[in-house]
């Protein structure tokens, strides 16, 4: 898996309809130089990192099985959280086991065969 897979995908636009009138109307707004009534008001949404938080970050390249990259795809889109912060998450949930825990995720699937 390279890290362009962890790369979170950009959420598509939604283009809502628009009367001619009112398209007129913003297109007249535009050239007075007020403000358009048609846009959408800016969101306070971050998007990625910041640079102050980007220093606490570090790359790396690591290797998945492909039903690993699908789970954590599927995983990405049903909770709307970025691939590497659900990495973050899991990490940190499985330090927090105790090692008996951990031995048992871990051997799983050889205690199955």
């Amino acid at each position: 898996m390279s890290l362009t897979d962890l790369k979170r995908k950009k959420p598509k636009q939604i283009i809502t309809p628009v009367s001619v009138d009112d398209f007129i109307e913003d297109a007249n707004n535009y050239a007075l130089g007020k403000a358009s009534l048609l846009a959408a008001p800016p969101t306070n949404v971050q998007r990625g990192l910041d640079k102050k938080s980007a220093k606490i970050y570090r790359h790396a390249t690591f290797t998945l099985t492909e039903t690993s990259i699908s789970q954590l795809d599927i995983l990405s889109k049903d909770t709307k959280i970025a691939k590497s912060r659900l990495l973050r998450i899991l990490i940190e949930e499985f330090s927090q086991r105790t090692a008996a825990e951990q031995h048992r995720i871990v051997h799983k699937d050889e205690d199955e065969r």
